[in-house]
């Protein structure tokens, strides 16, 4: 990636970031972050990474909670991570239901290309997590290299398998961020 432009991660949302729920994670309530995800979030910021997440919300098409209630959740999730001096720039969204045959629901890439779009980057490179095979197609799709975690379905969507190449596991955000961040100073470091 050219140093000129911005480093970014781009995160799914529920079972990356929060736990996750078969039933949908449909209140302010519900939303409740993984252990080590906010901080992990906030270790990212503080390495020089802006963090942005891409989640399809399909529960608002299918009219099990409104847009309010999905503003709540967010704004639930930036207090927490301002708490912790971290930010995420953005939380960009698919409402849509499978019958939608919309562009952005993941595994299309639409959620990706809205992201270059609206921060001027090219995404070859940036890298994606997720924890099911649908963030990691979505990423891949605009270059972005996959990451899954154990975490929410990442258990299963890894025991499945069918993962993109080059697809990284970590147990979860945290590990991703720590490797990361390593990977970082591996590439700063002076030669011997």
């Amino acid at each position: 990636m050219p140093q000129s432009q911005p480093k970014f991660v781009i995160l799914d949302r529920d079972g990356v970031v929060n736990l996750d729920s078969d039933h949908f994670i449909k209140t302010p309530d519900e939303w409740v972050p993984i252990t080590g995800s906010l901080e992990a979030i906030a270790t990212l910021n503080q390495a020089g990474y802006r963090v942005v997440i891409a989640s399809n919300q399909s529960g608002i098409g299918r009219g099990l909670f409104e847009m309010s209630a999905l503003n709540a959740m967010h704004e639930k999730m930036y207090k927490a991570l301002a708490n912790l001096g971290g930010r995420v720039e953005a939380v960009f969204f698919c409402p849509h239901t499978a019958a939608d045959n919309c562009d952005c629901r993941k595994p299309k890439p639409g959620l990706f290309e809205q992201i270059g779009e609206r921060f001027g980057v090219e995404l070859r490179a940036v890298p994606v997590v997720g924890d099911s095979l649908r963030d990691l197609e979505a990423g891949v799709a605009v270059g972005c290299i996959p990451h899954l975690v154990r975490t929410g379905k990442g258990a299963k969507t890894l025991a499945k398998g069918g993962l993109p190449a080059g697809t990284r596991v970590h147990d979860d955000l945290a590990a991703f961020a720590q490797w990361l961040i390593a990977g970082d100073h591996a590439h700063k470091s002076p030669a011997p």
